[in-house]
């Protein structure tokens, strides 16, 4: 159940939209239960209020920027479901309106970040565009999120609550930081240092067998000066 029934404006959008795109609860990964990005705006709202009243204007300038971009979440989720809805089901007049209504909204936000980006969301989602890619319009999105101020998780993806996942191409992106994955570079570099690690252990081993033996390896430096 969401933490508040009913309400207006972004706070109701986003728990409608966290259903559709899997990011209700706590952890934004379920599709039940108040939207994560309202969690975490409420929370954003008391570090806010905090600040104010200790008279730190700073800090609640950071948290004002920070609650800003949260904002824009259920906007961007609203049109990425549409440019769905009309890309790929051949969505009616009405669901076209909608998904130009909500791209506007934001359309801004992503001009700042990229205007090539914003142009290809405009070009798709306006009314009367000829076609409408939902890869294209993902993609321009997906490509700003840092300089948007969110990430992949907290957009999620389409969710088919018929087959238990994503819509085909609506899955949500990875973020970079929580990839488990590593580069060919890291796999090099981590190869190297475990050889060299053998090498030198097997060294070691040689020089104490020696050492037991009564041959050392290294002469003693008294005996070298003589």
């Amino acid at each position: 159940m969401p933490l508040f029934e009913g309400g207006n404006l972004l706070w109701t959008l986003n728990d409608k939209r966290c259903v559709n795109f899997k990011t209700c609860g706590a952890n934004g990964d379920s599709t039940t239960g108040t939207a994560k990005v309202n969690l975490d705006l409420a929370t954003q709202f008391a570090i806010g209020q905090h600040a104010l009243r200790l008279g730190q204007c700073t800090a609640g300038d950071v948290v004002k920027d920070r609650v800003v971009n949260l904002m824009r979440i259920g906007l961007i989720q609203g049109t990425l479901r549409y440019a769905y809805i009309v890309g790929e089901l051949a969505g009616t007049e009405k669901e076209r309106a909608e998904g130009a209504v909500f791209a506007a909204s934001v359309l801004p936000a992503l001009h700042k970040c990229s205007a090539t980006a914003a142009t290809t969301v405009y070009d798709n989602m306006k009314l009367g565009a000829s076609s409408t890619s939902m890869a294209a319009v993902k993609r321009a999105f997906e490509d700003n999120y840092e300089c948007l101020g969110i990430t992949c998780a907290d957009v999620g993806g389409l969710w088919f609550g018929a087959i238990n996942d994503y819509y085909p191409g609506a899955a949500p992106c990875k973020d970079a930081s929580t990839s488990s994955t590593l580069s060919v570079g890291g796999i090099v570099g981590i190869t190297i240092a475990i050889l060299v690690a053998i090498i030198l252990l097997f060294l070691l081993c040689v020089v104490v067998r020696r050492e037991r033996a009564g041959k050392p390896l290294f002469l003693n430096m008294e005996k070298m000066r003589t």
